[in-house]
């Protein structure tokens, strides 16, 4: 009986994508596609089909959908032909410069936009009037454009819903359902997630195919396997001391902080600052502006430490981070899941750590069960 030959697609060329975009890839680093993309990637070029991936973040997404979505586009067509919903400003922003990047050696120039609350509307609409084939954008915006007529999607056929659980943990259930319905008609829809709540189960069964392919990566796990999870037992009011210490010891390694509410996030980060840490704070209250302000210095490393909540937080992507730290300990796993997933991405390893009390070790234990990973203790030093 002859054996079955088993070829492992290790390169972008072997998964079918263009050399002009394969150059690209190369120049930025990008050489050995991830498990998401190995799977996504032959999937989504040969042919119409709806999607259900689901993946922890940090593990190439963007790639997955977004260069079969380049092969698909019609350069002669200069209407929006491809869609991609995404939780926050700052990944719709992360998302159309990967886009960009990836075309920088195509013959046929692929021209994409992003739009998302927070920033004036008029101007976004003008830049609307331009050719746009790719359309980035966040649930809210979007259905405020729909709204006004400002954007015409009758040409879409592809949807791509990025980080689908964000969006729901977002509170975008409504403007997905409004979009989703709007382009009821077209062909490809392609979901992405790292977790699989009740929410996102019911925005597949309504507007996803039943016939849709399905890829899981690390189905026992969706906590990225590079993290090492890390805890230390200590009493409330000690906390803010040990994080102190902690953080001397990172010399120039960088990482967030992440409470559960605005006020500790400002009353930490003030603390922080009084130690002369390089260190702000973003968190739902601040203004679009402020934020942007904050999360610049923090991308070009004049600051080197962010305290953030959960909320605030989604969607950012800092290359490098060494660490995330859980100064308050978050309610659910999926929270835990995106807190985490700041570190260790793009192949390296990072470290999350959390600071609890004796109390709180169950909430530690509910994690492991149900994310199926594992914590060590750190004792402190004299302990």
């Amino acid at each position: 009986m002859q054996q079955a030959i088993i070829i492992v697609l290790t390169t972008f060329k072997q998964l079918g994508i263009a050399k002009d975009y394969d150059k690209s890839l190369n120049e930025m680093g990008i050489v050995n596609p991830t498990q998401i993309q190995q799977e996504a990637i032959p999937l989504l070029l040969s042919g119409r089909m709806d999607l259900v991936a689901q993946a922890h973040t940090g593990t190439g997404k963007t790639a997955a959908y977004g260069l079969p979505l380049l092969h698909q586009i019609s350069p002669s067509n200069k209407s929006i032909q491809g869609l991609v919903l995404c939780p926050t400003r700052e990944l719709g922003q992360q998302v159309a410069k990967q886009l960009f990047k990836y075309t920088k050696y195509a013959e046929n120039k692929v021209f994409t936009e992003a739009v998302y609350g927070g920033a004036p509307i008029d101007k976004q609409i003008s830049a609307l009037k331009r050719p746009t084939q790719i359309l980035v954008a966040t649930p809210g915006r979007l259905v405020d454009l729909l709204k006004r007529k400002a954007v015409d999607l009758s040409n879409v056929f592809t949807v791509v819903l990025d980080e689908a659980d964000e969006m729901l943990s977002l509170g975008f259930k409504k403007e997905l359902e409004q979009i989703l319905t709007h382009l009821q008609e077209v062909q490809n829809k392609w979901l992405f997630s790292a977790t699989m709540p009740d929410g996102i189960r019911q925005i597949i069964k309504k507007f996803i195919h039943a016939s849709a392919s399905r890829i899981t990566v690390n189905p026992k796990a969706t906590v990225n396997k590079n993290i090492d999870h890390q805890f230390i037992i200590c009493e409330e009011a000690d906390k803010s001391e040990i994080l102190f210490r902690l953080l001397k010891y990172q010399k120039e390694e960088r990482g967030i902080i992440f409470c559960k509410t605005k006020n500790a996030t400002v009353k930490l980060s003030k603390q922080l600052q009084a130690k002369n840490y390089k260190v702000d704070c973003i968190q739902g209250d601040m203004l679009q502006k402020e934020r942007d302000k904050v999360m610049r210095a923090f991308k070009n490393e004049s600051l080197q430490f962010l305290v953030a909540t959960d909320l605030a937080a989604r969607g950012i992507d800092v290359p490098d981070l060494a660490f995330v730290i859980h100064y308050q300990l978050p309610d659910k796993e999926e929270y835990y899941t995106h807190r985490s997933g700041r570190t260790a991405r793009a192949g390296k390893t990072g470290v999350s750590m959390a600071l609890v009390t004796s109390k709180e070790l169950k909430s530690l234990r509910y994690f492991e069960k149900a994310l199926g990973i594992g914590f060590h203790q750190i004792r402190q030093k004299g302990s």
